[in-house]
């Protein structure tokens, strides 16, 4: 019995590396995870080299969970760029531990895996995997579920969790490569109490607000151009800032400013997407 789960990315509102405290959305851009239980041992593969230990690890979490032991076959496609601030790894041990519980709980006539379950797992598997510096509790929660999340990651409390409205989003993917697990925390927290203004805004539902001013702070940590952002806001976006750890910019706009947008960033050197807001989060899509 093979199944499917498609599980989309998500972009930031607020980081909650400084503060603990983080917000994020989901969007259009989704990891397709195909996979069956087997005789044979733990086997993964990936379309474009999506982190086959994570997945492993994530495996292998579920069985333990589940205290059972089975082989499990897994492989991946996907549209979400790797390492690039858009929750890549978070949609990716969410998928795989929906699924393989999905699997495990249909063979072994058990209960399936409630979301919080699998948003825990998946996040120990990303600790553990060291992908992730705090396990991103806002990244997996707006992965999972869709639409908007604000989140205390500290204590894995959901704060806020609503649909958002269906805007044209826009990423900007600099030719870059970055891995939240290599980032400078020690500046990511020197930031932190102008972080917490960011926090304030997204609590008071104001996302738009609290993802320029996040964006900005730790596009200047990290040392991002934080003119991309400028430049789309002077274009019209309603928000603009970088997402997670970089190296992409998210931008939410609509049709009408879409265009003058993407004009602004075909200066930089990169490739623009184009996507939507993602209010459905994990979803088994075979059976």
């Amino acid at each position: 019995m093979k199944k499917i789960v498609r599980s989309p990315g998500s972009a930031t509102i607020v980081n909650a590396i400084s503060t603990g405290f983080g917000s994020a959305f989901g969007i259009g851009l989704n990891i397709e995870i195909e996979g069956k239980l087997s005789d044979s041992k733990i086997k993964c593969s990936s379309d474009i080299g999506a982190n086959t230990k994570l997945m492993e690890i994530s495996i292998e979490n579920v069985l333990n969970f589940y205290k059972v032991e089975t082989g499990v076959s897994l492989s991946t496609k996907t549209t979400l760029p790797q390492s690039s601030g858009l929750s890549s790894s978070s949609a990716l041990s969410n998928g795989v531990t929906r699924l393989v519980g999905e699997l495990i709980a249909k063979e072994f006539n058990l209960k399936p895996l409630n979301p919080i379950e699998v948003i825990n797992l998946s996040i120990e598997s990303s600790l553990m995997a060291k992908v992730s510096i705090t396990g991103a509790f806002d990244d997996a929660t707006a992965s999972y579920f869709g639409g908007v999340t604000v989140t205390n990651n500290i204590n894995r409390e959901i704060i806020i969790k609503e649909k958002m409205k269906n805007h044209k989003i826009l990423i900007y993917l600099p030719n870059i490569i970055s891995s939240t697990a290599n980032s400078d925390v020690k500046k990511m927290k020197l930031i932190s109490s102008y972080v917490d203004l960011a926090f304030d805004f997204a609590r008071k539902k104001d996302y738009f607000k609290a993802l320029t001013l996040n964006g900005l702070l730790y596009s200047a940590a990290l040392n991002f151009d934080s003119q991309i952002a400028i430049d789309a806001l002077n274009s019209g976006a309603y928000a603009s800032g970088l997402s997670g750890t970089g190296s992409a910019f998210v931008a939410i706009s609509n049709e009408e400013v879409k265009d003058d947008i993407i004009d602004a960033w075909s200066s930089y050197p990169g490739k623009v997407i184009e996507t939507h807001v993602d209010n459905v989060g994990v979803k088994i899509i075979s059976k």
